[in-house]
């Protein structure tokens, strides 16, 4: 019998081999970072307290049992978990009370999860659908130090004071694109095996989905999830964008660089069988920036390769995304737009992925194709609008994935 089936915890250093029972496979994921300032208001740096915290996630593909995964692999002292639930979501902070479950750890309804390490909780009986939105609650009594968290999850994470159990109602941070915290993975698995042909999206704030609604499920790996419902059947299709990422450099605020993060992030899911990589632009726009160091296309193209290696000693097939057009963002140059245009024909026409998906040509508006169309704009000239989102998810051949 495996440890995942056993019932024990299973709490590891950050970025050591998990134990995935076979009919495991990724309902919704999102990677870590460091606590920190960030982009928007959160509360990485202070932690928590005596405090209930509450978030919503959707998952891409069903099951009848559950398991959930939290993360301290940015914490400096131990995270002690009073006591965890989920439930099906209603609206907002609200839920079906009928359908709560507790959520245990080895049996017991409390854990300590170690400075770095991350822990599944027990597997729970739970028929979830595909594109099933659960709440997951946890209850944090002792003070936790700064929290191992996700800066821009485009879904509003709840919490409030309380002196009892996780079930307690919670309020919301007042201010959206909102942080998710400790939780990093929700798995299922139903009756039999099941194939493993996942799919996970890598890559800065255009995968992670900044400038979607909040709260609509509107990132472009969402749509994908919702195509393989429309037109394949569900699909395992897991998030592991961050926003502000790089291909080639780490910051507090920005996450590990993509190199460096990606055996953690992406080679620790179970059952995946395909990886698609759309990153570079923050290495671009933002280097040379402040104590960020001057990236060259021929670094960014190293970083490229060796994702690819990585990926490929795990037998997945990549697929690279070119970057999409960023004309008139906050940290567009003249130089920046050479760089896009070098590493766009290298990620087209050398062959190191095994196949290209080419989204610069999808959201180019052709009036001036260095430039997002209007309509697939967010507003900002870097990050695409819901409509832009859609038209990247259809873009992508899935039959190739």
């Amino acid at each position: 019998m495996s440890v995942a089936d056993s019932g024990a915890p299973t709490a590891t250093k950050a970025g050591a081999e998990r134990p995935n029972g076979k009919t495991w496979q990724g309902g919704w994921s999102t990677s870590v970072q460091q606590p920190g300032r960030g982009l928007f208001p959160n509360w990485s740096q202070q932690g928590f307290k005596q405090q209930t915290l509450r978030q919503v996630v959707r998952v891409s593909v069903g099951g009848t049992s559950a398991r959930f995964k939290l993360s301290n692999r940015y914490g400096t002292a131990p995270l002690e978990v009073t006591g965890a639930t989920v439930e099906r979501t209603d609206k907002g902070a609200a839920v079906h009370e009928d359908t709560s479950r507790p959520l245990a750890f080895g049996k017991k309804e409390s854990v300590t999860i170690p400075a770095g390490g991350e822990v599944f909780t027990d597997a729970v009986p739970l028929r979830v659908r595909a594109l099933e939105s659960l709440t997951v609650t946890l209850y944090l009594h002792e003070p936790t130090g700064p929290a191992t968290y996700h800066m821009a999850a485009s879904a509003t994470a709840y919490r409030r004071r309380a002196t009892s159990g996780p079930t307690r109602a919670a309020s919301p941070l007042p201010r959206p694109r909102r942080p998710g915290y400790y939780l990093a993975d929700v798995e299922v698995r139903g009756k039999g095996d099941r194939r493993r042909d996942g799919v996970v999206t890598f890559g800065d704030s255009i995968t992670d989905g900044m400038g979607s609604t909040i709260d609509a499920n509107n990132r472009y790996p969402d749509d994908l999830a919702e195509r393989f419902v429309r037109e394949e059947g569900p699909r395992s299709i897991l998030n592991h964008g961050i926003s502000g990422n790089m291909v080639t450099v780490g910051t507090p605020g920005t996450g590990e660089s993509g190199v460096d993060r990606f055996a953690k992030d992406v080679l620790a899911e179970p059952g995946i069988r395909t990886l698609i990589v759309l990153e570079g632009i923050n290495d671009i726009g933002l280097g040379g920036m402040g104590q960020i160091p001057d990236v060259s296309v021929e670094q960014l193209i190293a970083g490229h390769r060796d994702i690819i290696r990585q990926a490929r000693a795990k037998g997945l097939k990549v697929i690279g995304s070119t970057l999409v057009p960023f004309k008139d963002a906050g940290y567009y140059t003249d130089r920046g737009e050479t760089k896009r245009d070098e590493l766009n024909k290298w990620i087209r026409t050398s062959g190191a992925y095994d196949e290209v998906v080419d989204l610069d040509k999808v959201l180019a508006d052709p009036a001036d194709e260095d430039r997002l169309l209007p309509a697939y704009d967010s507003g900002d000239h870097l990050h695409p609008s819901d409509a832009g989102y859609h038209a990247m998810a259809q873009a992508i051949d899935i039959d190739e994935l």
